[in-house]
């Protein structure tokens, strides 16, 4: 990588049906479908990065050596996707008509407001609507 240059990000998600994952990231999100890896994977581009349905069977280990098995109910991870949109109401409407599930009320912040899901394969994802300032409302030093 040349110094000084932004690395590019990619971000990979796990789901057990490829074609079902398609349908909801495209209908929920306004994603559309760049590249098909066959039947491994879907490449999803609008977002500030492209992101990539990877087909993995549920039960499978998500490394070698692993404890757990991949599942697909409702889990937590640390790392999930925050999608900003300009209408939060709108967003979530769409994200639910296409198979969301709400996880919390839509909550108020200074920065602006903030809905918590999980798409229809466990994986827990946000909406945010920035308003005013957005974070720089919150933000306490660079």
């Amino acid at each position: 990588m040349t110094p000084g240059a932004a690395q590019q990000v990619l971000v990979n998600v796990d789901v057990p049906d490829l074609g079902r994952a398609e349908r909801f990231y495209t209908a929920a999100l306004g994603l559309t479908v760049g590249r098909r890896f066959g039947d491994a994977g879907v490449e999803l581009l609008g977002a500030a990065a492209p992101i990539y349905l990877l087909a993995t069977p549920a039960g499978s280990p998500p490394f070698s050596g692993a404890a757990e098995r991949r599942r697909f109910d409702r889990h937590w991870t640390p790392v999930h996707l925050d999608f900003a949109v300009p209408d939060l109401d709108a967003a979530l409407a769409r994200a639910e008509a296409a198979g969301a599930r709400r996880d919390l009320p839509v909550q108020q912040h200074a920065w602006g407001r903030l809905a918590v899901l999980a798409d229809p394969f466990g994986h827990g994802f946000c909406l945010l609507q920035f308003e005013g300032a957005g974070y720089d409302a919150i933000a306490t030093g660079g």
